[in-house]
Formats: structure tokens, sequence, C-alpha cells
């Protein structure tokens, strides 16, 4: 448990310090921990319950009891792996829940610890462990989240900034200021996969040259884990590593591996599970094959027992299909998109994330802009999107261009997938709250779209049903809602030009917008632009009663510190709990909260991002920082989507604000009354890289049995997580959380 850092306006923010010995630290944090754990009196294992579908006993070490380490037991002989987690109380015992029958090997895995020999153990045994004692800090650290091995990393200090160039300081002129760097270090590197981990934090060529072939280095076409991207993936790398300026790029991550080889361990120690930390119960399945699963959907998002106990669903981005999961049988099937006027010579659909309907149906968009650039044999859009239609958005806003846009939904009660024409880049997608069930996205930089999905059932015709408005912000202060701010496409300032208090402004961002939401308070729509990552954007549009001539855009920034810098940056998802407040994940490892009731302006020439810092609270996540970084650019970890659970599923209370720790194999929880953040740490098998999660209630009335949080591993570099190379593809992942640790 961590209790948020709030940021405040003054700037006023301690140093980061080495302090004494990093190697002294560590050890002095594994003797407390073991201390802790020697300190506390086991009841005796009679006491424990014996349960025909469970495991329970008591872990013990030379110290004594150890309170708030994992037990493992893990299956191979079921229809899929099957894996079930749970952490020792404060007297050591422990009580594995809910095993199918099968044979386990039963293991301890802790901080301050190395994995003790596994156990074979079936279901109604009770079994006593004994856990080893780390021998040293090195061992120790084998064990702990990527993030804390990242934090070893040291950039470029705040005065070697601004970047000149090659013939400069050899810092990119891109990388204006450190937060340009820590955002590229997080955004640019570990997007993808994470840093840190044993397979890449550790290089046989630990030299520039070393890094140089690894940069380089690429999956083939055809990959198993991410199909024909590998080489566009090494290129992206190499664009990154340009950014920070090649050879200072290359320098700092040589420095890094260096030093980790010549012995060097993070300065930090992970905390154990304390608290309602303990009563997490984790159960994973491995499905499909070793491809990467961006996203997954367990239900509608608006009402959580829809297709309760059904199939879990993830998008298979580098492969094209949709592949559903029965936890009944432990069993998958895949579903690919069709590709439509896709030329054949790609290799299919590019299904990125998914969405249910309040009638079950999963809807995807797919990912906007799959080739860069666009090869001249792709189609034109449709003519509905284009000048001279007569459907009323393309006269307002036409869409020009080619056709890399379709929106994909399969109906399992027809069990059938139908592909859907649409104007506009899909990326991440939400349902509104109005009778159309109107589905909208937020893959483009210039638009927001929607697909009234309710209009394309009654008539199958993409141009009634498909709808979008661009993003013009009321600089000139006129705006109510059913009138025209814009009557044409001529009455407002173009992007990048001057603000003229006379016009409104319209908005276009680089690359696409990512992250989306709807407010269920006032119906409007929130995303996050991410690119520049250096200010991140949160975009407001309210449709009003005549889209598209009646939409009006909001744009917030996070405040400014008083030394100028930006209280957050790398702004990638936003959420909206019930009462209409805006949660933010930022790839800096902070967590804003935006209450737009708090604004004393909405409108006008200076309504351009800075206008509302008193909307704004900046909560920090747990984690270490890079080495001479300020605590207050955030930590190591990179947050990529915020989730508000509304309906208090897991039993965190209602509209629980929870972010996924992509570099911390974790989900992070944030307390409202204590403004605590809870870790829900998934600690096998290492690299749980998770970029959003669901929340579905099976039985109402079947307490923490029947509600859970569910992820996926949703790393590219699938092979990188532990076991990776041993075949151990994706992990499906259930969360859920009983009253104490002993419950069953």
């Amino acid at each position: 448990m961590h209790r948020a850092t709030k940021v405040t306006l003054r700037g006023s923010h301690r140093r980061s310090q080495r302090g004494r010995s990093q190697r002294v630290v560590i050890l002095a944090a594994l003797a407390l921990q073991t201390l802790g754990a020697a300190s506390a009196v086991a009841a005796p294992t009679a006491q424990l319950p014996v349960v025909a579908d469970a495991v329970s006993g008591v872990v013990t070490s030379g110290h004594g009891p150890e309170a708030g380490v994992w037990v493992i037991a893990e299956s191979t002989n079921l229809p899929t792996r099957h894996v079930k987690i749970v952490v020792t109380d404060d007297a050591g015992r422990y009580v594995l829940p809910e095993l199918p029958e099968a044979q386990y090997k039963v293991w301890v895995r802790g901080y301050g610890l190395v994995d003790s020999e596994p156990v074979a153990s079936s279901r109604g045994k009770r079994l006593d462990l004994r856990a080893k004692v780390a021998p040293s800090a090195a061992a120790a650290a084998q064990y702990y989240p990527a993030s804390y091995w990242y934090s070893l990393i040291e950039p470029p200090g705040v005065r070697d900034f601004p970047g000149t160039g090659p013939n400069g300081n050899g810092i990119g002129e891109s990388m204006r200021t450190q937060q340009h760097w820590l955002a590229m270090l997080k955004d640019g590197c570990v997007l993808c996969h994470q840093l840190g981990t044993s397979l890449t934090r550790t290089l046989a060529d630990n030299t520039a040259d070393g890094w140089k072939a690894r940069i380089s280095k690429a999956q083939p076409l055809g990959s198993e884990f991410i199909g024909d991207q590998g080489p566009g993936m090494a290129a992206y790398m190499a664009v990154t590593m340009n950014e920070f300026g090649f050879e200072r790029g290359v320098q700092m991550f040589t420095d890094w591996t260096r030093r980790i080889a010549s012995g060097e361990v993070p300065r930090e120690t992970p905390p154990r599970p304390t608290g309602l930390e303990r009563n997490v119960v984790i159960s994973q399945w491995q499905w499909g094959k070793r491809h990467f699963l961006h996203d997954i959907i367990t239900t509608d998002r608006r009402n959580p027992t829809l297709n309760a106990n059904g199939p879990i669903y993830g998008a298979a981005s580098k492969h094209g299909y949709i592949l559903a999961f029965d936890p009944k049988t432990a069993t998958t099937r895949a579903m690919p998109l069709p590709t439509g006027r896709i030329p054949h010579d790609y290799r299919g659909a590019y299904p990125h994330t998914l969405m249910m309907d309040s009638k079950g149906r999963v809807w995807d968009a797919e990912l906007a802009g799959r080739f860069w650039p666009l090869p001249t044999t792709w189609p034109d859009q449709p003519p509905f999107c284009t000048e001279g239609s007569l459907n009323p958005f393309a006269a307002y806003f036409p869409m020009p261009g080619k056709d890399d846009r379709a929106i994909y939904m399969y109906d399992p009660a027809r069990d059938r997938m139908h592909r859907i024409a649409n104007c506009y880049g899909g990326h991440h997608l939400q349902f509104g709250y109005d009778r159309d069930e109107t589905l909208y996205f937020s893959g483009d930089g210039a638009v927001v779209g929607w697909l009234k999905t309710a209009v394309w059932d009654q008539t199958q015709d993409p141009a009634r049903a498909n709808g979008w408005c661009p993003l013009v912000v009321d600089t000139n202060g006129k705006a109510t809602d059913g009138y025209a701010i814009t009557p044409d496409r001529t009455q407002w300032n173009e992007p990048g030009q001057p603000i003229d208090p006379s016009k409104d402004t319209r908005l276009a961002f680089e690359r696409f917008l990512y992250g989306i939401d709807t407010n269920p308070v006032d119906g409007s729509i929130w995303a996050v632009s991410f690119m520049p990552m250096v200010p991140s954007r949160l975009v407001r549009l309210d449709l009003g009663s005549q889209p598209p001539r009646s939409c009006v855009a909001e744009v917030y920034e996070p405040p400014k510190l008083a030394d100028g810098r930006y209280a957050a940056f790398g702004g990638r998802g936003v959420a909206i709990d019930s009462a209409g407040i805006a949660w933010v994940a930022f790839d800096d490892g902070h967590v804003g909260r935006f209450d737009r009731r708090r604004c004393k302006a909405l409108k006008g020439p200076a309504a351009m991002g800075q206008h509302c810092p008193e909307g704004w609270d900046i909560l920090t996540t747990p984690g270490p920082t890079f080495q001479g970084v300020d605590a207050s650019q955030g930590n190591t970890d990179y947050l990529y989507q915020p989730w508000v659970d509304r309906f208090d599923i897991l039993g965190l209370g209602k509209d629980t604000p929870v972010v996924t720790g992509t570099m911390s194999d974790s989900l992070m929880a944030l307390d409202r009354k204590t403004q605590r953040f809870w870790t829900l740490r998934v600690p096998y098998p290492l690299g749980f890289y998770t970029r959003w999660l669901d929340g579905r209630i099976d039985d109402p009335k079947g307490g923490w049995k029947g509600r859970a949080y569910w992820a996926t591993y949703a790393s590219m570099g699938i092979w990188h997580q532990e076991n990776g190379e041993k075949g151990y593809g994706p992990q499906l992942v259930k969360f859920q959380l009983r009253p104490n640790p002993l419950a069953h």
C-alpha cells in the first residue's frame, strides 16, 4: 500500500538522494522484512481449514513465519496451463481456494526470498512450505518488477537541456527539456514491452556496439509473436534512439546494462503486500497462441452483470482475430476478422480494443494507420465521407483519403462477424448512454467519430449510422447549445494560426487521440491527446443538439509548476466516474483527477489548455524514480490506461480508480478515502504488462467468488516475460478480493 502524493503548484520538491550505499540499504530492507516475519506467531496447522477444493498451510523460513509472501500453485494437466496465487497472512498462513481438480506444483515467492523448491500436491491437502531467504541482495532482486531495475537508468540532468544535436551536446533537438527525455524513456521505450526484465537488462556485449546491434534486431516476418511487425518495430526503436540523440541514447543504455553486469542492483526494495493486498486471489489461464493480445472485454461496462460466466474476448492485434475464452471449460476459440476491400497482399485486419453492447455483441475499432504510408493500391474513402456528399457530416467537415478504417461487430448469438465502413480513425472506443447506444472512437487527430449502433441495426447503412465532429474550441465565447458556433468551415481559425478572439479555433492533434470515455452525467465525450507527450492534453467534446454544427470542444493541460515544468506529462488514457470526474493516466507515473466543475473559465481566447489549473489534482503512484531525477517527475512506472470501478465490483468502493502499472506487474487501485494506492501485484510469471482491464459480476449473490477484475498479459515482447522462452504465451488474469487471506 502506498499513500498517493499530491503535486503542489509551488514547485518545492525534494531532490532524489543517493544516500547510503545501495547494497547496504537493500540488505537492511531484507533484514526488516525477515525480522517482521520472525516476530509473527503462526497458528498451529490444525487451525487451518481443510477444504475439498483448496490447499492450505503455513509458510516458514529460518526466520520464522513468512508474512506477505506469495504461494503459487501451477498445473499443466488441465486444458490449458492454470495458475493460482495467494498471499500469506500475518502468521504465514495461506489458503489456495477453488482449485480445479488436477496435480499442482506449489512453491513460495516473496521479496527477500528466492523461490522455494516446488512441492507436488493436489487439492484437499494441507501443505506447509519452507521458504528460502535470499542469500544476497542480488539474488533477492531477481524477483523485483522491471520498474525497479529500470530505475538504475541515469538520464541527462535538467541542466543538460535543451538538446542541441550531434554537433552540440549530443541530445536530440526535439528533447527540449528533461521531461521530453523522460517521456521518451516511457512512451518511446516501454510502449511495447517492459524494460528491466531479465532478458532486457542483460546483454552479451555491454558496449555501444552491442546496444546498436540490439535495437536493430527484429523478429522475422511471420513471427509467431507479432506477425510481420518485427522489422517495423526495430525501425521504431531506431527512431526512438534518434529522438534521444543516437549516440547519447546508446551511451545511457550501455551504462545501464554495464553497471548491472558489474553487480549493481536496485537501490529500493519493493514492499511486500500489506492490508487488503493480502486478500487478493489471482487465477491465470494461458489462452490462445503466443500472439500479442492488446485488450480484453468481459461485459457491458455500463452493466457489469451482462454476459455473466460467459466468454472473455481478446484482440489479437498482429494476427487479425478476436479470441474467445470460455472460463467454464478453459478452452479458447479464434475468430478471424473480415478484411473487406483491403488488398490481399496485406495481412488481414488489425483489431485493437473491444467493447460489449447491451445485447452482448462485441465491437472493435481497427487500429488507425496500420501502415505508414498507405500503399497506392489502398481503396479510397467511401463516398459518404468525402466532399460533395449529401451526408451532413461530410458537407460540414469532409474526410478525404484512403480507406484504412473499419468497425467490426461480432454477434455471438448468430456467430457472425460484421465489417462496417466508417470515415475516421478507429482506436479505443466507448459506448455512450443514449437510446441509440452510440459508440465513440478516439483514433483520429482531427475529429471524434461515432456510430449509432441502433441506427445501424435498423438500416444496415453506414452513411446514416456514422457521424463525426471536428474539434472546435469556443475561443470567441459565443457558443450555446443548438447554436451553430461555426456556420461553415471558413469561420474558424485553422490549427497553428494565432488566436483570433473574434473566431473559434479548430484543434488538430499530432497523430491521433488515444484513450476515450463518456460522461454518464452529461453525455460529453472525453479523450486524451498523447502526442506531443509534453504537454499532454485532455479533450472534452459536447455534441450539442445539432451536431456537427453544435459541437463544442474544450482542451485542458496539466498545470505548470512554479519552475515552468508540467505537473504531469505523457497522458494516454481517461476514465470518467459516476460523478463526471475525469481520471487521467500519465506515463510518468502520475494519476490526474480533473473536476471541470471547479473551473473558473470554460471558453474565450485563453481557453486553450492552461485556463483551469484549479480543476486538477495530481497524484503519484508507488514506485522508484530514475537515478538523479527529481521525485516530482513521477517514477519509473508506465501507466497505460485508467479504469473506474463505478459499481464496486471488487469491493474496493464505488468509483474506485484503477490504473495499469505496466512496468510494475500490477494494477493499482486508489482508496479515495485515504488517498492510498493498493498494489495488486502479479508476481508470476514476471512480466505482467496489461494495457487495460475489465470488471464483471458473475453472481451478485455469490460474495467475493462472484466478482472479479480481468486483464491479460499484453506485452508485444511476449518472449521477454518469465518462461517466455519455454513456450509460455499470454496469460489471462482474474483478480478477486476475499474478506481475509484465509477465506475459501
